[in-house]
């Protein structure tokens, strides 16, 4: 079984320690979950993991055999614009992977000139190295990824594809490779639940190792099997799933209390002794003050988060909020909204779900007068003070220091009994210490500028919230924080979102976006609606196979009919022909290449003929009662 091994791991940016002296090792078959508040290392030790960066000093800490080969999916998916979408997904160095680009590369030539020899020559000699390295069964893994992914145009240029398309090729690349660590830094970002759900059997039956940064808390507790837990440049490990590591933490934390209230009575007997001032500095007075000073530097490294609140008050919110009414709005002819009504009211807790590309943001944008309809009537309520949290930031001065940027929308707020509250203690309670205030925007990571983002437009007081996929650049800390406050908020929160959880916990009406000016209206969690689409689907596939059975059931039986004789003398027969023909499909699938229309053709035809087997098997079962 191959191991990466970490020892003693260091990384420090500027006056900040990201890791100090961490260790542990990765086994085959780990599920590992990192997490972390923003800026506490996630995304600096998966880039060192996967070798893009070093930690501190020369000497190595990371070590795994020379043949362990290391797969990175980032947050900004980095792959060349003037790559084609089959030379990104086919960039790994195994046999099979060369073996099969360069099948599917023949085959694309082959499909655009059919008639030209050197292709055909080309073809011939691309599928006998195919059965040669046995690179089929990778070539079928791959589309089958390629296609549960939406990546269908392989011809396709990197620098036209949207960003959610990128990230889903770099996601395929890594996938098809099979390397013996996968790193994922937010795979989930992008895809649709169907595909979430698809993912989330794909790497619990990896057969490597995988480490991931996600937000998705039900995605990380039904993969993982290990969580790694960063904060105050250490690292702790938890045995067992998301859920576990919540009961785990919450029993540390405990302890760590415990511990702390000692420290800080023991902090204020040095203290006392220190400020007296003593008579002669002996050696064994010299380790006293010492032992002060270590214990003035770590009093205040552990912060118990279930006691961190966000409590600002609101304006008074009318019952009226928004409503739009007879709204049509079109984009490049795509429908996004046909005759459509809609009414919002305070206290109103409205999830925005469904296909990607349906409108989702487009919706939130008309509520936010970003956009205008095309035709009908949009009203907004007088009282309606509104924050907007988009997918992107708003410029931000990156020489401007933290405070001094939300001190540009207040200098306090006001809290719910009337009593004001500096921003620099709402920044401690949005999981910035207090040491850290007056660092400049440019030196925070991504995560904490969205976080930072999210504080101001609170600290500016609104009734309404527009949420556009805020757990995609959120850490976990901050969401729980984020949907205990969406919790106990006296206004209206409209979000748009794909992950579950968080839907669960914030929202109690859905409007689900099908595609094509399609909207379902859902009271309910996303978890059970998606489970009554689930039931929904596999009750119509066996709707008409009940129907058959059922007419089948002969209330007396004796002997076979002539008929049903007949057709038990040729039925095993029957059961052996269906059988090639899926075998022979099967083939035909794995030799079709970039073709998915031929594809899918194929695949329904094989579910058919699947279904048909399955049919004359219970036939076959049904008339051995009664042969002779």
């Amino acid at each position: 079984m191959k191991e990466l091994k970490v020892t003693d791991l260091s990384k420090t940016y500027g006056d900040k320690d990201i890791f100090n002296q961490i260790s542990f090792l990765i086994h085959t078959h780990d599920r590992i979950g990192l997490i972390g508040v923003n800026g506490t290392g996630k995304t600096s030790l998966l880039s060192i993991l996967s070798g893009k960066e070093k930690g501190d000093g020369d000497r190595q800490s990371v070590f795994y055999p020379k043949d362990y080969r290391v797969g990175y999916l980032s947050q900004e998916t980095n792959i060349a614009g003037d790559l084609t979408v089959l030379e990104a997904v086919f960039q790994g160095e195994s046999l099979q992977l060369k073996t099969v680009k360069r099948y599917e590369a023949a085959l694309i030539a082959l499909e655009e000139a059919s008639e030209d020899t050197s292709a055909q020559k080309e073809f011939q000699l691309a599928q006998d190295a195919m059965t040669e390295n046995d690179a089929w069964m990778t070539d079928t893994n791959a589309k089958i990824i390629l296609q549960k992914l939406g990546i269908q145009e392989l011809n396709k240029k990197i620098n036209e594809l949207s960003g959610g398309q990128k990230k889903r090729v770099g996601l395929a690349q890594v996938l098809i490779d099979e390397p013996d660590l996968l790193l994922l830094d937010e795979p989930t970002n992008h895809l649709d639940y169907q595909t979430i759900e698809w993912l989330e059997d794909y790497l619990k039956q990896y057969r490597g190792s995988l480490v991931m940064v996600t937000h998705d808390r039900y995605f990380l507790d039904r993969v993982t099997n290990r969580i790694f837990e960063l904060a105050y440049g250490k690292l702790h490990e938890y045995k067992g799933n998301y859920a576990t590591y919540l009961l785990e933490k919450s029993e540390r934390d405990r302890v760590e209390g415990e511990q702390e209230e000692k420290r800080k009575q023991l902090y204020k007997q040095e203290l006392s002794w220190m400020r007296a001032g003593a008579k002669a500095r002996t050696t064994k007075q010299q380790a006293r003050i010492n032992r002060f000073e270590d214990l003035k530097d770590n009093l205040y490294q552990v912060k118990q988060t279930d006691e961190i609140e966000i409590d600002i008050a609101t304006q008074r919110l009318g019952k009226k909020v928004f409503e739009l009414k007879d709204a049509t709005y079109t984009i490049d002819d795509k429908k996004i909204l046909e005759h459509f009504d809609l009414l919002i009211q305070s206290r109103e807790r409205l999830g925005i779900t469904g296909e990607n590309g349906a409108g989702k943001s487009t919706l939130l944008n008309l509520l936010a007068q970003h956009l205008e309809l095309d035709s009908g009537v949009f009203s907004i309520g007088e009282t309606v003070r509104l924050a907007y949290y988009t997918q992107e930031n708003e410029a931000m001065d990156g020489d401007k220091r933290m405070i001094a940027y939300l001190q540009e929308a207040a200098e306090a707020v006001t809290r719910q009994d009337g009593s004001q509250m500096s921003v620099a203690e709402l920044l401690e309670r949005f999981l910035f210490p207090r040491h850290v205030h007056g660092t400049k925007i440019a030196k925070l990571s991504g995560g904490e500028k969205r976080r930072l983002y999210l504080l101001k437009l609170l600290v500016a007081q609104p009734n309404v919230l527009l949420l556009d996929e805020p757990t995609n650049d959120l850490d976990i800390d901050t969401l729980t924080i984020l949907e205990d406050y969406l919790q106990t908020f006296p206004g209206a929160v409209i979000t748009v979102s794909h992950d579950r959880y968080f839907l669960d916990k914030v929202a109690e009406k859905l409007l689900i976006f099908e595609g094509n000016a399609k909207i379902q209206t859902y009271f309910g969690s996303i978890n059970d609606y998606l489970q009554e689409q689930e039931k929904e689907l596999h009750d119509k596939n066996h709707e008409t196979k009940d129907i058959v059975e059922v007419k089948n059931v002969p209330k007396e039986k004796k002997k076979l009919s002539y008929m049903e004789q007949r057709e038990w003398e040729t039925i095993e027969d029957d059961i052996a022909s269906l059988e090639e023909i899926i075998e022979l499909l099967t083939q035909e699938m794995n030799h079709q290449g970039s073709d998915f229309t031929k594809l899918q053709e194929i695949q329904q035809e094989i579910n058919q003929k699947e279904t048909a087997l399955e049919d004359k098997m219970n036939r076959w079962e049904y008339l051995s009662e009664w042969a002779d």
